[in-house]
């Protein structure tokens, strides 16, 4: 989001708000027009998809009977045809519906139970199906004259144990037989196809229950949720039971929903026609393919189908009775994921989600923006340093090691000045992006150091991109601030502070530019210098005049990184080349230029200062000066006329200097280019006080019984760090870039997943590399120990989970299995408590079970992992954790998230800059949350100590560690809040997002 790590596209303000009003008017009525188009088009699929179905499993139903029993068959086909004949006379819009539902009252009225054993008619009233009024699960008793109907049938009925001789069960030798249905498994393919594709995440509140494996009722309906689950699974979780909202079909479309109290004939519109079955069968494979085409390239049609039919129904409380085996629905990307509802939620509808009761509190920032920054580091009287980094403004008293924030700012802090007063201070930020891709707008905030309330906001609108330098003027005790901004004509604007009002601005260069001041003596003079150019401006009137400054002789550098005023009045700058220039105003040469000549500034003299660029000049007391530099890493103290008297190299690992803060004269604050602010003098050295990454971070691990954290990043860096002492522990640099890291349980050493597929394990004493191992050629993205430290699970970009047997307190390492079965690459994993299964995702947003003690193997019925518990909860798809999505999200938003050792809250990364703090567990679509800002850039990791005393965060772009104070908390863990939300009768309104 920081303009200067991530560009924003060129493009002005004027030409960007052409038309905005018809623009998106056209644009609202074609995806209308659109939407309406493909849910027909997903409707007719869908419908077309299921008659077959049912036409390839009539027949196969039929000749099994054939098979068993000749007897049998022949009165089922006379029960069909009177049955079809009588319903074709009562109604001609359900001609096609009656010999499908003889059929079918017939064969489903004799049900298996869950056990094995088959029931007749008694089953049945003792199982009726419940009346519920919500709009996704909606069902109507049925009335008394179809009560009649059904018992009439139900005498009538065909018992498949009387078709069969004595003895023997339908359950063997039949079961395998009648699920295996031609063209079923090219269903689940084609359904597979249908869910890759663009997207956004929606939910659907459809309620399945499971099927019994021998309900004829639920052969007839079956349709299997995702590719994981074979048809040959008994346990597979499938819908028996459907209404009309729940599936788009032939009977109830978008267009026509069906309203409480409302009944509507059904009406199955191909089945009039009666000709040659074979023709239609080929007639309607042919339809169905074209329509599973149009679905392939539009994949959202079928989510949006169904969003638009669960919402058709009458507004009332969402309640619905759930039994064992329910599931929900949401979808990323037109790719629906099912979650399996954990047996101890009894009434689905009625869980409360409200924010946790506890709260986070900044505590601590690691690091320093020095890298591309300049002039961003005082001293102020109060004993502490002003620097910033991210969107934190952070006063560090030195002596007392104690932090303050000051954060007001929306995006990255940019530059910072100093008032007179050395009690003001004011701040600029970048201009950003919201979530949408909307620019944010830059501004200066005026604030008090010492209550950090905000004194003064300044330009709002009106800076472009970001602001680049600010200064208060001098003479005047402060009255004026200047301000460059990022445009691409870098607007010099002059504020009153006071009152927030603008004065004027002009056009300053094209160029970049690094630094502006005002004379100390005169604030109607103001200075700005960058490449290749140092301009003098005058204010008079309200109207600046520019004169640019002449090298003549003296050889123009690339840069002029910075300036100050000396004593005397002269200005000092030091540049690209190593140099410290002195300006001067010289008399208007009239014999060159004529009578119209004017006064110009030129260089008075040149010293060789560094060796490489000088990044930094600072003035003390009594006219010495101080030079940083770049390539040198040198301080040099430099008299008033310039003679060079005390020099000083700070070490190579910090980088170059950056900027220099003046503490008493003798003691020196430097910031330095690889992000570290140095404290000391010339004759003792330097010491750093803060250190952080220079490149983006990714790999973030909290010690199992220490407070301490592990973090590496692209810098090449892994950085052991105190929470306790906030302060950096140990260091070390890798030849490749971490990005992924695993504390073993025994604490005492520590894996590193790296970008080419190679990991390490490191002694936490020592420092030193214990093991080390390669898995494939790509990235690894997670390093994950058991809960008994007995394996190691590796997830990589090549899509597989290298297991591996751990052993000598986790100093050796040998291959144990290998999980193959992702599609995409692992994104998170987690362990159960008993160490036994894997919870995984990938970048197609799946989630699959494997069971590790019998083998790395797939579980391929997820059904069964629903009540499993796991130690830890990083993976960003399950149930505990759907409701941590956004309405709308693309899949990509949330980097990770994690779920406290007391089981109670999760803490959530976005993508936009935002650590959000959610009850555990949160399985409901829309959960409150508390949001937190500080982070600059989107956000790739957090997690908890293990005390849940702190969350760490960690930004990307920012190089920023935030370390946040976990306030507040009650008692009681999450399958106490499950067991209190469950059991409510009635659900009250759920709260605003925090």
């Amino acid at each position: 989001m920081d303009s200067s790590t991530n560009s924003l596209d060129d493009v002005s303000a004027d030409s960007s708000a052409e038309f905005p009003d018809r623009a998106s008017m056209m644009e609202v009525r074609l995806q209308a027009q659109e939407d309406e188009i493909t849910l027909l088009k997903s409707s007719l699929a869908d419908a077309l998809r299921k008659l077959r179905l049912h036409d390839q499993l009539l027949p196969l139903l039929q000749q099994q009977l054939i098979a068993v029993n000749p007897a049998a068959a022949r009165v089922l086909n006379q029960v069909c045809c009177s049955d079809g004949c009588s319903s074709r006379k009562l109604s001609s819009s359900s001609a096609g519906d009656g010999v499908r539902r003889s059929a079918n009252s017939h064969l489903s009225d004799s049900v298996t139970t869950a056990n094995g054993h088959i029931g007749g008619s008694e089953s049945l009233k003792q199982r009726p199906a419940p009346s519920t009024q919500d709009r996704s699960t909606q069902t109507e008793p049925p009335p008394p004259d179809q009560d009649r109907v059904l018992l009439s049938r139900r005498v009538q009925s065909l018992n498949l144990e009387d078709a069969l001789p004595t003895g023997e069960s339908v359950l063997e030798g039949t079961r395998a037989k009648l699920h295996r249905v031609p063209g079923l498994e090219e269903e689940e393919e084609e359904q597979e196809e249908d869910e890759e594709g663009g997207g956004e995440l929606s939910w659907t509140s459809s309620v399945e229950e499971p099927i019994q494996p021998t309900t004829i009722r639920g052969l007839q309906r079956e349709e299997f949720q995702d590719g994981s689950c074979s048809p040959e699974e008994p346990s597979c979780a499938s819908p028996s039971v459907r209404t009309p909202e729940q599936n788009p079909g032939p009977r109830s479309g978008p267009l026509s929903p069906i309203q409480e109290g409302e009944k509507k004939p059904l009406v199955r519109r191909n089945s009039e026609k009666l000709g040659n079955p074979e023709k239609q069968r080929k007639r309607l494979d042919k339809k169905a393919a074209s329509s599973a085409n149009l679905l392939t390239r539009s994949p959202s049609l079928e989510n949006r189908a169904k969003e638009l039919i669960a919402g058709a129904g009458s507004p009332g409380s969402r309640r619905g009775t759930y039994g064992q085996g329910q599931s929900i629905k949401m979808f990323i990307r037109g790719r629906p994921i099912t979650m399996y509802i954990p047996s101890n939620i009894q009434n689905y509808e009625d869980l409360k989600m409200e924010p946790p009761s506890e709260r986070l509190e900044l505590d601590w920032v690691y690091g320093y923006r020095g890298r591309d920054c300049r002039a961003n580091l005082y001293f102020l009287p109060t004993g502490e340093a002003v620097y910033f980094i991210a969107c934190v403004v952070v006063l560090y008293h030195i002596n007392n090691r104690t932090q303050r924030h000051y954060r007001k700012h929306t995006d990255c802090v940019r530059c910072l000045t100093l008032h007179p007063d050395k009690v003001r201070v004011a701040s600029g930020q970048t201009a950003g992006v919201d979530k949408d891709g909307k620019p944010l707008q830059p501004c200066v905030y005026i604030w008090d150091s010492t209550t950090l309330v905000t004194l003064q906001q300044i330009g709002l609108g009106t800076f472009q991109r970001g602001v680049g330098s600010v200064a208060f003027s001098f003479a005047d005790s402060g009255a004026s601030l200047c301000v460059i901004d990022d445009s691409n004509e870098h607007m010099l604007s002059v504020w009153d502070c006071s009152k927030g009002t603008k004065h004027t601005e002009v056009k300053s260069t094209n160029e970049a530019v690094f630094a502006v001041e005002f004379n100390p003596s005169d604030s109607s003079n103001i200075i700005t210098c960058g490449k290749s150019h140092v301009y003098f401006w005058t204010l008079n009137g309200g109207q600046f005049t520019k004169k640019q400054g002449i090298f003549g002789k003296y050889k123009k550098p690339k840069f002029i990184q910075c300036f100050v005023f000396s004593l005397t009045g002269d200005v000092l700058t030091g540049d690209s080349e190593g140099n410290i220039l002195t300006w001067g105003k010289s008399a208007a040469d009239v014999k060159t230029l004529g009578k119209g000549a004017k006064e110009t500034f030129q260089i008075m003299r040149q010293t060789r200062a560094h060796e490489g660029s000088v990044f930094t000049l600072c003035t003390l007391q009594g006219g010495a000066l101080l030079s940083g530099g770049g390539k040198d890493r040198k301080i040099i103290r430099w008299s008033a006329d310039l003679a060079p008297e005390r020099e000083c190299e700070i070490p190579e690992k910090y980088g170059a200097v950056r900027t220099i803060a003046d503490v008493d004269g003798e003691e020196l604050l430097v910031g330095t280019t690889r992000n570290a602010v140095l404290r000391g003098t010339f004759s003792d050295g330097f010491v750093a006080i803060v250190q952080g990454h220079v490149d983006e971070m990714w790999g973030l691990a909290t010690h199992p019984s220490q407070n301490i954290f592990l973090t590496c990043g692209h810098d090449r860096q892994v950085c052991l760090w105190h929470t306790e002492e906030h302060k950096l522990d140990w260091s070390i640099s890798l030849e490749e870039y971490g990005l992924c890291a695993g504390f073993c349980p025994n604490g005492s050493v520590v894996s590193v997943g790296l970008n080419t597929g190679r990991w390490l394990v490191l002694d936490l004493l020592t420092q030193e590399v214990v093991s080390e191992s390669t898995d494939g050629n790509e990235q690894l993205s997670v390093m994950r120990y058991s809960p008994d430290g007995s394996f190691l699970a590796v997830g990589s970009h090549d899509n597989f989970i290298y297991i591996y047997t751990v052993t000598e307190s986790g100093r050796r390492y040998a291959r144990f299995g290998k999980c193959n079965g992702h599609s995409s690459f692992i994104t998170h994993l987690d362990w159960s408590k008993d160490g036994k299964y894997i919870m995984s995702n990938s970048g197609d947003y799946e989630i699959l079970y494997w069971d590790i003690a019998g083998g790395c193997k797939l579980l391929r019925n997820r059904y069964e992992s629903k009540d499993r518990e796991w130690a830890s909860y990083t993976c960003v798809l399950g149930f505990h954790v759907m409701g941590v999505w956004l309405e709308g999200s693309d899949g990509t938003d949330i980097n990770a998230l994690c779920r406290s050792h007391s089981e109670r809250m999760v803490a959530v990364a976005d993508d936009f800059c935002k650590v959000h703090l959610f009850q555990y567990p949160c399985p409901k679509p829309k959960a409150p949350s508390h949001k937190y800002e500080g982070h600059g850039s989107h956000v790739t990791n957090v997690c908890f100590t293990h005390s849940d005393s702190h969350l760490l965060s960690m930004g990307g772009k920012d190089t920023c560690i935030l370390q946040w104070s976990v306030m507040g908390g009650g008692v009681g863990g999450s399958r106490e809040r499950l067991a209190s939300a469950s059991s409510t009768s009635t659900s009250s309104p759920e709260p605003a997002t925090g």
